[in-house]
């Protein structure tokens, strides 16, 4: 309640200095969203990853031989590129984002 008190001629810069004070609180919360928004993604990525190599290891369990740590990484690795989280992000991100 600082305007009340200012004399006339200062009151536009006191106002001016609150709106730049206020802006400036719009940024950094607006960087911090986007921060949380790029660690969601992250997550979410994580997540289909984590699920599409649980449903791999239910079929490899049905009675199949261990196969060799290259094969098992080479796996994991194509599992990570057809999870399909870049379809289920691409459709996600508009809600998360702020506009």
């Amino acid at each position: 309640q600082v305007l009340p008190n200012t004399p006339a001629i200062n009151k536009t810069e006191e106002i001016r200095q609150w709106m730049d004070a206020v802006l400036d609180k719009m940024d950094h919360y607006k960087a911090e969203h986007h921060r949380y928004v790029k660690e969601a993604v992250n997550l979410l990525e994580l997540a289909l990853w984590k699920a599409k190599l649980g449903e791999k290891e239910e079929t490899c369990a049905e009675g199949r031989a261990k196969k060799a740590k290259i094969d098992a990484e080479s796996a994991r690795r194509e599992k990570r590129i057809t999870c399909g989280a870049d379809m289920v992000i691409k459709n996600v991100l508009p809600f998360l984002q702020l506009k």
